[in-house]
């Protein structure tokens, strides 16, 4: 068993004084949390500002003190081990206790570490710079890489020589490190309560859905004793995504500008171990351009130089991107209405009349891309957490114990390929991330492969794969479907590269390595095989296409409908032999004559009797009115359906299956245009056995010699 780490962000709403029991409202409670925020943040932003050069960063990358032993994990414990904080007192006048400092002090130990590793990559750049910063060759790639950790990326490489080469632009000579290249990171306004114990904070879990925080806040901008200080108790509302059996720690207290006091809580739980090889069965999904997401099943048989890949060829295909693609246009159209009236307002000077009115104009275009950019990140995390519950639920139900996906950090938007410039801006790394959490979660592990080449080489025979804009365009260019020319393999793009993807995954999973600080997986081997379409059993597609028919089958009524006034139940109809030639005014309206089996028990229309009483046909009443239900897969009560007429003109009403898939993936993730594969548990085993049973078990009986026994 292992243990996974996340973090829910809470809202802290009141809290109430413990000594008097004065409640604290929110607008009060957030100006106190904001006085000892902006507290930390000058002390850290002082204690960093003061060791942001290269001697103190070369200290604090070797590890060691000054009497050579180790320093402490904690950050708070090696500043001081360093004397480091002696340097920075709190302002005059104002008293901070040492928990307070303990969390600046930490705040900044983690702000400098994380410095270091942008200091390994700009240091290697510095020593191998190249001729040509545009373009390195390969001598200059093979020299950078040596020295390099393991796991830098590509786009990490490329960030930093652009920093380097404007750098030289500017100065007209290469910078002698990082701090030379950038000045002192800022620091955010929060208060890192992890490194404060019980005389500042402590929690509490106080049910399965409420913890409760008790912290010393300040009770003005400028505490000059300790009187100034007082305990606050405030009341967490743990989210759903809080189990009961998590374990919790301490927050982090973040001011955010909209006057919300935002609480980051970690929080740990069991789970499964998951392994980094031998995995048989597995899920692959590529990053499409035409769907987020495209998956499909793998299964690996045979053994060493016979292994292969099978997969039964049903697509998974997940998108909810048609809002976000629509909101990204619309903020890209405010950005060049509000640069071109800042343009206008440049061009014309103050003296000018019309200038005040387009810097006006420019004002409010910027409020409002802000609103849309505020949009566009919160549905981006919401489209993140749908497509990792889809992706995981999937593979959950096929039965795969990974998940490999393709590693794109590298991409990025070039020229005016719109293509790449609409990928590049999907929430890859949110949905890599969610996915990675939710699948350790599950016992599930989260691979990356290369990506190189997964849309350019056929799945079934490793050809030179064509690109047309639909199958019935093979003559044009396009990128949306994939042909074959060896083998007349003809299917979407995505699709065949989510086969390629699969394929890597299961063939080279032996070189997957382990990063010790993220514990991400990444296969940076490429291995490349076919892989073979193979048909499920029939008996489990039959159950699967009973259990969709079952599905979307009107209800059944839960009892027989009652009649006022009748006081016992219907007789049962004569049936048998003896019975079919006898009149029957109930089964016909002619004397005598035979009723035919396949004659419907229940009738559909209302029959009139000779009294011109309407009868009452079997499972239908005209009296008393229907059960008020919900409709099955919309989840709540179905309102009175509007006539067409009354509709306004230009409008239809939807049917009712329209409506129907727009709930169920409204209700499911939150978005109504929603296209996204069904979860069916299916069962992994497709294609032969393994090992040398190729034939079926009842061939291997019929072929098995008896046992004669002699009397």
């Amino acid at each position: 068993m292992a243990r996974v780490m996340a973090t829910a962000t809470c809202t802290a709403f009141h809290g109430v004084l413990e000594g008097s029991g004065e409640r604290v409202g929110q607008g009060l409670l957030w100006e106190r949390v904001g006085f000892l925020a902006r507290l930390s943040r000058e002390l850290t932003g002082a204690l960093v500002a003061s060791r942001w050069d290269e001697d103190s960063l070369d200290v604090l990358d070797a590890g060691v003190d000054e009497r050579g032993e180790a320093l402490p994990s904690k950050g708070w414990m090696a500043m001081r081990r360093l004397n480091w904080p002696q340097d920075v007192t709190p302002p005059a006048g104002v008293y901070v206790s040492d928990r307070v400092r303990r969390g600046a002090e930490e705040y900044a130990a983690r702000t400098l570490r994380l410095a270091l590793h942008r200091r390994t990559i700009v240091t290697a750049v510095l020593a191998t710079w190249p001729a040509d910063p545009r373009r390195r060759t390969e001598a200059e790639w093979t020299a950078l890489r040596k020295l390099l950790p393991a796991g830098v990326s590509g786009a990490e490489i490329r960030n930093r020589t652009r920093q380097v080469r404007a750098y030289v632009a500017e100065h007209g000579k290469l910078p002698a490190g990082l701090c030379a290249l950038e000045g002192p990171p800022q620091v955010a306004p929060l208060v890192l309560l992890a490194a404060m114990d019980r005389q500042q904070v402590t929690l509490a879990r106080v049910d399965a859905a409420t913890a409760q925080l008790r912290v010393k806040l300040p009770l003005n901008a400028v505490p000059a004793r300790g009187r100034d200080w007082a305990w606050h108790v405030i009341d967490i509302r743990l989210p759903a995504t809080v189990s009961a059996d998590a374990v919790l720690h301490t927050p982090t207290l973040r001011p955010t500008g909209a006057g919300r006091i935002a609480v980051d809580l970690p929080h740990s739980r069991p789970a499964p171990a998951t392994k980094a090889s031998g995995h048989t069965v597995a899920v692959g999904f590529d990053w499409g351009v035409n769907t987020l997401l495209t998956g499909i099943l793998g299964r690996l048989t045979g053994k060493k130089q016979t292994r292969r890949v099978l997969t039964d060829g049903r697509p998974l295909v997940f998108d909810a991107s048609a809002a976000l693609h629509r909101l990204r246009g619309h903020r890209e159209h405010l950005a060049a209405k509000r640069d071109h009236y800042r343009a206008l307002a440049d061009g014309l000077g103050a003296p000018h009349l019309a200038w005040g009115e387009h810097l006006d104009r420019a004002r409010v275009l910027e409020v409002e891309h802000e609103r849309v950019c505020a949009r566009i990140r919160h549905l981006n995390a919401t489209l993140a957490r749908a497509a990792a519950r889809w992706a995981v639920d999937q593979a959950a139900a096929l039965g795969a114990s990974v998940v490999y996906l393709e590693d794109l950090t590298n991409l990025e938007a070039r020229g005016h390929r719109r293509g790449n410039a609409r990928l590049s801006g999907q929430v890859r790394g949110t949905v890599a991330d969610a996915i990675r959490h939710l699948g350790a979660r599950a016992g599930i592990a989260v691979v990356t492969v290369p990506a190189r080449g997964t849309s350019k080489l056929c799945p079934g025979c490793l050809g030179k794969l064509t690109h047309h804009p639909a199958p019935d365009r093979l003559a044009e260019r396009g990128w949306k479907w994939a042909h074959c020319t060896g083998c007349g393999l003809s299917m979407d793009r995505d699709h065949a590269a989510a086969r390629r993807i699969v394929s890597r995954g299961l063939l080279a999973q032996t070189h997957t390595t382990t990063d010790r600080t993220t514990h991400t997986r990444t296969i940076r081997t490429t291995v490349d095989g076919t892989v073979t379409l193979v048909r499920r059993p029939k008996k489990t597609t039959r159950r699967l296409r009973r259990r969709r028919q079952a599905g979307t089958a009107p209800p059944r009524p839960d009892r027989p409908k009652t009649t006022p006034g009748k006081g016992r139940p219907t007789p049962s109809r004569p049936t048998g032999p003896r019975h079919q030639n006898a009149p029957h005014t109930a089964r016909s309206q002619v004397p005598g004559s035979k009723t035919s089996r396949r004659m419907p028990d229940v009738r559909t229309v209302p029959a009139t009797t000779p009294t011109g009483m309407v009868q009452r046909p079997a499972g239908h009443g005209t009296q008393a009115p229907a059960a008020f239900r919900p409709v099955p897969g919309h989840g709540v009560p179905a309102h009175t359906r509007v006539e067409e007429g009354l509709l306004p003109p230009g409008r239809r009403r939807l049917s009712r299956r329209t409506c129907r898939r727009r709930t169920r993936a409204a209700e499911r993730t939150g978005f109504h245009h929603l296209h996204a594969t069904q979860v069916h548990p299916l069962t992994p085993r497709i294609g032969p056995p393994d090992g040398n049973r190729t034939r079926p078990r009842r061939a291997r009986k019929a072929q098995k010699p008896q046992a004669h026994t002699e009397f």
